[in-house]
């Protein structure tokens, strides 16, 4: 019997009985820099440790040794997908795109990588799979995306050629383009667009869940995002959270509870489609604005459409929330508001938080939110940092209209271009975003973020039969 063959039926028996066999079904992979060979190599090398995982019982179903073997095989994958990424990213991009002459976005890369090289991202019916499970209950394959993301954003010119087409406007709001531009007015389910006057008014309606953001809610501020700035009759965006039905805060407004707790509990947040796409899509067109498609009207000289965004916070900006408070040219608040990033509870990163906070309050307070818990409240003078105008709650809708009114003007959009360039070159936010896709992708799936997930949820379930 083959060696390789031999020691593959050695180690399903083993692990199959509970017993953890004393090491890993192959060695390390080892490249030679030729990206064909080596794509072989890891091919062969990923399907072998793979064999090990699927002959295994579905995680949930697994004794202690078991897990052991499949974290052990998991591992290894990881390592081998690292090694080649690190070598071979800027070249798979290419391979991906055509050279680069066909745009993919960062959901449609991941299903194109696991074609072209079979188990170096989840393919999806193995991320199907997965999403029947809880959290906890996964064996983190989107880890393996944020290594392919990471490969990838860390080349200037991958990582820059991924970043134009995260600009691009999404199929969804190029279809709802004319009707909005013919009415003014667009429900998009967890967000409601309307234009008065210069203004499109973005007002987050996901009160179900006190709008904490999720899958559903990141594509339809991308749409509405994106559908703002393509009009011609809208000058300034301006981006509040809608009345809540909540007993705890019915007919009051909320700006945003952040990641959506539950979701994640059951394992309906997604790496890519959320975590990943919320900052390079519409909060980076916040930033940067939005590049046409070659052959669509352009209304720019470099098919770049810019447009100022104001944020008028109600309640408080918790998490996600006061990440996208960062990317606001005007963030107007009530004087009963709060900020805060509870990273450390949640055991994840905080979006381009840290890349963006400390240029706004500075490095140690910055430092005092996301390490050490700091609750910013609207007298807190580090509020002021953050806001422009703390009003009254009966003085909010007169503020905005001021402020949509000082923005209305045309030497706002090159001047903000400008700022933004120096305070966060393009460069600094790609690489930063390719060392955030890993590290947030391993953080998802910690052990000690697993077990604050589970904490919250018993601790939110006691709660509610209380």
């Amino acid at each position: 019997m083959p060696r390789d063959l031999a020691e593959q039926l050695r180690e399903n028996i083993m692990a199959a009985s509970g017993h953890t066999p004393p090491r890993t079904a192959a060695g390390p992979l080892r490249l030679n820099g030729v990206f064909d060979a080596d794509t072989a190599a890891l091919r062969a090398h990923l399907a072998r440790h793979q064999e090990r995982v699927d002959a295994l019982p579905a995680r949930p179903d697994r004794g202690s040794e078991q897990q052991a073997a499949a974290e052990r095989h998991l591992t290894a994958g990881r390592t081998a997908r690292m090694a080649f990424m690190r070598v071979h990213g800027e070249r798979l991009h290419r391979e991906l795109t055509d050279d680069g002459r066909q745009s993919a976005r960062i959901e449609q890369l991941a299903p194109l990588a696991a074609e072209l090289v079979p188990g170096l991202a989840p393919g999806p019916e193995r991320l199907a799979a997965e999403r029947a499970n809880s959290q906890s209950g996964k064996d983190g394959y989107e880890v393996d995306q944020g290594i392919l993301l990471w490969g990838m954003l860390r080349s200037p010119v991958a990582g820059g050629r991924i970043l134009d087409a995260m600009l691009a406007p999404t199929v969804r709001a190029l279809a709802a383009l004319p009707a909005f531009r013919r009415t003014g007015v667009l429900d998009l389910g967890t967000v409601h667009l309307a234009r008065e006057g210069g203004a499109a008014h973005l007002t987050v309606t996901n009160t179900r869940y006190l709008n904490a953001e999720d899958d559903t809610l990141a594509e339809d501020l991308e749409t509405a995002v994106d559908l703002a700035l393509m009009d011609e009759q809208v000058h300034v965006g301006v981006v509040r959270g809608g009345v809540m039905d909540h007993p705890r805060y019915a007919g009051r407004r909320v700006f945003s509870s952040g990641i959506n707790l539950t979701k994640l509990y059951h394992g309906r947040i997604s790496f890519v489609d959320f975590l990943i796409r919320r900052e390079l899509s519409y909060i980076h067109k916040l930033i940067r604005g939005i590049r046409w498609p070659e052959g669509a009207e352009p209304l720019s000289a470099d098919g770049v459409v810019e447009k100022p965004w104001i944020a008028a916070v109600d309640g408080h900006a918790i998490g996600g929330g006061m990440q996208l408070l960062l990317a606001f040219d005007r963030v107007i608040a009530d004087t009963g508001v709060h900020f805060s990033l509870p990273a450390l509870q949640e055991g994840i990163v905080p979006g381009a938080a840290n890349l963006r906070l400390g240029r706004i309050i500075g490095p140690r307070p910055a430092r005092q939110v996301v390490l050490g818990g700091r609750r910013i409240e609207a007298d807190d003078p580090a509020a002021r940092l953050i806001c422009d105008d703390i009003v009254a709650p009966e003085l909010m809708d007169k503020t905005v209209a001021g402020a949509v009114e000082a923005l209305d003007d045309p030497c706002v959009v090159p001047n903000r271009r400008m700022i933004n360039l120096v305070e966060e070159p393009v460069d600094q936010f790609r690489a930063y975003m390719a060392e955030f896709a890993l590290e947030q992708a391993k953080r998802l799936y910690s052990r000690d973020v697993l077990a604050n997930i589970e904490r919250t949820w018993l601790s939110r379930k006691r709660r509610a039969v209380d």
